[in-house]
């Protein structure tokens, strides 16, 4: 806003700012946005499904969540005639980390179920009219399924019914936090605008030949990718005749293992999975307590309900292709 003077008003001066641009990933309101618009032959997803692949790489702990979920699904998971294990660990990778995943049955000849494939959930669409299912991997390139052969198991969501929304959806801001501060501290290492240590002479019994080789020798000493050391000969001076305020003094206050640590408890917490389980190191003397007996509750508050959820497709197949056996913690 800009204010004009007139003759009646006394001119002032006035200082403001703009906020900084947002970028559409990282604000709250993407989440706003989770409805479903149909382009004639199909639904596309309320969240792009290729930003949702991209956040799982981004941060460390909410990758390796997933992962571990996937493994003690695959773990306990009885292979099928219809269910190859292979196939299984990619059903069961598309659901955690999309929300969503998809079977499709391939009968034979006899129109006898064959195989049960899963088709990659992140280019999976569903039709307009019911029972229909499109495989769209780019501008032009859908490929229809049989209708009534492709089943989907999804996550309840609370704006829509027709896709689902993955249960670590809320901790995305942690998680591009988590990446920010990595990123940042890297950058803040590789640009080189940090010093190691001021070397400073201010001797003037030092001739200048002692003074050049003293130079070489902190050049020659610095390697590829460590701090650079500054040097500063200034004969007769004070002691506090120059004062050095380094830009990057800011970056060296912030709080990145405060940030890093409270974004993973987040991200844990929304995956539920107990730190020890990952492999997270203990900050204090009396650790996480004993690892079996996490693993076992884990495995009866977390574990069961999901393989309860999956046991879906037996519903929709007729037959028993999905069991599993029990989980069993071998110290």
């Amino acid at each position: 806003m800009i204010h004009e003077t007139t003759a009646t008003q006394e001119p002032r001066i006035e200082a403001f700012t703009f906020g900084d641009p947002e970028p559409v990933l990282d604000s709250r309101g993407l989440l706003d946005y989770v409805e479903c618009w149909k382009n004639g032959r199909w639904y596309e997803p309320p969240l792009p499904l290729h930003a949702l692949a991209r956040l799982t790489r981004s941060n460390v702990y909410l990758q390796t969540g997933l992962m571990f979920k996937r493994n003690m699904l695959a773990r306990t998971f009885v292979p099928h005639r219809l269910l190859s294990r292979e196939a299984f660990e990619q059903f069961a990778t598309d659901w955690l980390t999309f929300g969503m995943a998809y079977l499709e049955r391939r009968d034979n000849r006899l129109g006898a179920p064959q195989a049960l494939v899963p088709p990659l959930a992140r280019y999976v669409r569903r039709g307009v009219d019911p029972g229909r299912f499109f495989q769209v991997t780019g501008w032009g390139q859908d490929h229809e399924f049989p209708r009534g052969k492709v089943f989907q198991l999804r996550e309840a969501s609370v704006d829509q019914e027709i896709y689902g929304l993955p249960e670590w959806l809320p901790a995305m801001q942690a998680a591009l936090l988590n990446e920010s501060a990595t990123l940042f501290r890297r950058k803040y290492y590789n640009n080189g605008s940090h010093a190691g240590f001021i070397l400073y002479l201010s001797d003037p019994q030092v001739n200048d030949a002692d003074v050049s080789a003293l130079r070489d020798a902190l050049k020659n000493a610095r390697g590829p990718g460590n701090f650079r050391n500054l040097f500063l000969h200034s004969p007769n001076g004070k002691k506090d005749g120059i004062q050095l305020i380094p830009v990057s003094e800011v970056a060296a206050k912030d709080e990145f293992t405060g940030v890093k640590n409270i974004t993973r408890d987040d991200m844990l917490a929304a995956l539920r999975v107990p730190p020890q389980l990952l492999g997270v190191v203990p900050t204090n003397a009396g650790g996480f307590g004993d690892i079996g007996k996490a693993a076992q509750v884990w495995a009866m508050l977390e574990l069961e309900p999901l393989q309860h959820r999956m046991l879906k497709v037996n519903d929709w197949v007729g037959e028993e292709v999905i069991r599993f056996t029990r989980f069993q913690h071998q110290p």
